[in-house]
């Protein structure tokens, strides 16, 4: 179930959509024990692979201007990419902002969710990820619940 920090729930319902807050952050791919919610810290989860815009490690990624159906999807045009930095099995995502440090916070904003071959947030070909091997994420669809 894709679920959202506290922190990101009060912006959306004062401040600002989700893209608005989300847009620049990045997409994390993580192995262990998923977090109970997005507020959780990450524990002794090992970060497999950070992707950003064109896998160059530093460039947020961004969302598409409109929201159909009550989902948004990455922009078509923005190629999400990143080399994976460690071996292992992906068992969950998060997606954050720079600087957020991992640990347990309700003032972090984040989206979080599991990764799976079928019926889950993140569907992947494998979840088996090589140290140094390329990944791409070719669509992302975050969608609010009815």
């Amino acid at each position: 179930m894709l679920k959202a920090s506290t922190a990101l729930r009060n912006a959306m319902l004062v401040t600002g959509s989700l893209k608005a807050r989300m847009d620049g952050g990045f997409l994390k791919l993580y192995s262990g024990a998923v977090p109970s919610d997005a507020d959780a810290a990450l524990g002794s989860a090992v970060l497999l692979c950070l992707i950003t815009k064109d896998g160059d490690g530093t460039t947020g990624l961004t969302f598409a201007t409109t929201a159909t159906g009550g989902a948004v999807t990455k922009t078509v045009a923005e190629v999400w990419a990143g080399a994976n930095v460690a071996t292992g099995t992906v068992s969950f995502w998060r997606f954050v902002k720079t600087g957020d440090t991992g640990g347990a916070s309700t003032t972090e904003e984040r989206v979080q969710g599991q990764a799976a071959l079928t019926g889950s947030e993140l569907l992947m070909t494998s979840l088996s990820l090589t140290s140094g091997a390329p990944n791409h994420i070719d669509y992302c669809t975050l969608a609010l619940p009815a």
